[in-house]
């Protein structure tokens, strides 16, 4: 049996905006956060739209840096339809690009690691493809946003 690579398709631009990071302290595995997602912009070919003003990213960061990104959010496409988007990620890098990201400096997402994957849902019709497949996406973090490229796996 030979069984197909994965393809990797654009599907589309996310800019995320953020609240400041609330600081929840220490927990189980490592120092807890959660960072309020308060709005945004979807560009591309299949999507476009805007990041609704509700959701977070609830994170841990370990003893080494590494962060474990856990989002749930939601867009609104430009002809009315809501999908709801879950984000899963890990992001991490040298300590010293790592302190610069953390400073809000404007960091090349090529000196780090940010990659997530996702699965987007929703009731609307026509955008029910969107129940039927996945997607893993790169990422940057700004001052005040995350920017995501997503990628739908064919």
């Amino acid at each position: 049996m030979s069984l197909p690579a994965p393809r990797l398709v654009h599907a589309f631009d996310m800019v995320v905006r953020l609240d400041p990071i609330l600081e929840m302290g220490p927990g189980r595995a490592g120092r807890r956060r959660i960072v309020p997602i308060v709005g945004g912009t979807v560009e591309g070919e299949r999507i476009r739209g805007e990041i609704l003003d509700l959701g977070a990213d609830w994170q841990t960061i370990f003893a080494d840096g590494l962060a474990e990104l856990d989002t749930r959010y939601a867009l609104r496409t430009h002809d009315g339809a809501l999908i709801e988007i879950v984000n899963y990620g890990l992001r991490h890098g040298p300590p010293e690009v790592m302190a610069r990201v953390a400073a809000g400096e404007d960091v090349d997402p090529s000196q780090y690691y940010m990659r997530t994957h996702c699965r987007l849902e929703t009731g609307d019709a026509r955008y029910g493809w969107v129940n039927r497949a996945l997607f893993v996406g790169t990422g940057g973090r700004r001052a005040a946003s995350v920017v995501i490229s997503m990628f739908e796996i064919c």
